[in-house]
């Protein structure tokens, strides 16, 4: 906006200097060619009045000549019997003498500049007075003048960039906080508020701002509240399932149903721990994703070690840092592990590790076992993962499921880096 306000000024102030300086450009020019001119008719008619004055002509060429040095035109004088004298090239046989002979005195423009051209009657005959004024001497002090004119243009030009610039600023200065504040809206803060400044439609802008984030704030904390109190009313029944799983005579169907019921637990749990989730904990922080990694690892060590597993971590030995907070990662990492110990036989092995490649870190869980066939067609992909995927993506990025009857399955979580 800023830009456009310059630009529009530098428009309009160019239209009008231009405007005012063409013309006065001009004026100047002609001004100096009238005073060129009127210095060299009354240089002619001082020259004149000796001429008249003056018989004698070796007197009158003295004369004639003190004139003509007080200035830049040339004067010459050409007497009746046709002898001349000055310092013009003007001889009896020019046309303009010839002319001025018949009783004329005349002004015309020639190749040169301009020519004066004045006839005087004496005893002898008619003497004739010409001088002449060349273009430079009409162009004098022009050049410089639209120098100055054009300095004065550009000084103008410049203090009306200026003063468009403070203006500028201070209309789309506050469009641009504001702006900021929406972006920080869309990036989870939702306690960011616009400062009410600027004219009055920026105000208004401000103003429906504040009120668009105190509204989603108050809806999210609804959703959630309401996504809590159902998942918290789902556990009921999943306890009931449980305790009549539990009645079931036929051992094989119970433990398909106990799996079942466990799967259903873990997806309420998600949702549940999803709903509580504050809003500013999703986005905005950082951490070192090697440190998480490796206190999830000794966490989930223990629980390997009871059910016969071996935990191999291989964890990079460098500092880095991602877009993502230590909590919300170590999340991903519980549910990504999670997911071994849920859907894989006690004493299967699993590898997690972390690598750094180009700007990328990679989070590798990868269990070393193979599964039965129908925890298999099951999948994994249920709704731990989803949330998992999610939270990787709000930090720029990707999660990867990758499954195999023969060799097992992998997890693979790359985030950008980010800059220190």
């Amino acid at each position: 906006m800023s830009r456009r306000i310059s630009l529009l000024v530098a428009a309009t102030t160019s239209a009008v200097i231009l405007a005012f300086l063409i013309p006065l450009g001009l004026l100047v020019r002609n001004m100096a060619a009238d005073r060129a001119s009127a210095d060299a008719d009354a240089e002619a008619r001082n020259v004149a009045i000796l001429v008249s004055s003056l018989h004698e002509a070796s007197g009158l060429d003295d004369a004639v000549a003190a004139i003509d040095a007080r200035s830049e035109a040339t004067t010459t004088v050409v007497l009746a019997e046709g002898r001349h004298f000055g310092s013009g090239e003007v001889t009896a046989a020019s046309a303009d003498v010839r002319r001025a002979r018949k009783g004329s005195a005349f002004t015309r423009t020639t190749a040169r500049g301009h020519r004066i051209v004045i006839p005087v009657l004496t005893s002898n005959g008619t003497d004739v007075v010409v001088t002449d004024v060349s273009n430079a001497q009409l162009r004098a002090g022009v050049a410089r003048a639209w120098l100055l004119l054009g300095l004065l243009g550009g000084l103008m030009l410049v203090a009306a960039l200026a003063v468009a610039e403070q203006i500028g600023r201070r209309i789309s200065t506050p469009v641009t906080r504001v702006a900021e504040v929406a972006d920080q809206l869309r990036e989870g803060d939702l306690t960011a508020r616009a400062g009410v400044e600027g004219p009055a439609e920026t105000k208004a802008l401000a103003i429906a701002l504040n009120r668009l984030g105190e509204r989603i704030t108050e809806l999210l904390a609804a959703e959630r509240a309401a996504v809590g109190d159902l998942s918290h009313r789902l556990r009921t029944p999943v306890t009931s399932l449980r305790i009549d799983v539990d009645s079931v005579p036929d051992e094989a169907l119970a433990e398909r149903m106990r799996h079942h019921v466990a799967n259903l637990q873990r997806t309420i749990d998600a949702i549940v721990k999803d709903a509580r989730r504050p809003v500013l904990h999703e986005m905005r922080s950082s951490c070192d994703p090697v440190a998480v990694v490796a206190e999830r690892v000794g966490f989930w060590s223990a629980l390997a070690e009871d059910q016969g597993r071996v935990l191999t971590p291989q964890l990079a030995q460098v500092s880095v840092t991602v877009g993502l907070d230590a909590a919300d990662l170590a999340d991903v990492i519980d549910i990504v592990i999670d997911n071994v110990f849920a859907h894989t036989l006690e004493g299967t092995d699993f590898a997690v590790s972390v690598s750094t490649t180009g700007e990328v870190v990679l989070i590798v869980v990868h269990d070393l076992g193979s599964e039965p066939p129908e925890r298999i067609e099951e999948g994994r992909s249920g709704l731990g993962l989803q949330i998992a995927r999610r939270t990787v993506s709000a930090a720029g990025g990707i999660l990867e499921f990758h499954q195999d009857p023969s060799t097992g399955t992998t997890v693979t979580i790359s985030l950008p880096l980010q800059s220190s």
